[in-house]
């Protein structure tokens, strides 16, 4: 039974780490959404073209 008490604190103790750390990254990578979203408003309202695909020859569609 002690061995059983043990065992589920220390999973309990990670479970709660990982938590921590999932957290730690859904924060990054929210950060990441709006940086990459504040870019493309930015090129969106500056009216920036993309140029020509170097890879397809200059050939139109």
């Amino acid at each position: 039974m002690t061995d059983d008490i043990a065992r589920l604190e220390r999973e309990n103790a990670y479970l709660k780490q990982r938590c921590a750390q999932l957290q730690g990254d859904v924060t990054d990578l929210s950060a990441q959404v709006s940086r990459l979203t504040e870019q493309l408003d930015h090129r969106l309202a500056r009216g920036t073209t993309v140029g020509p695909n170097p890879l397809s020859g200059g050939q139109g569609a």
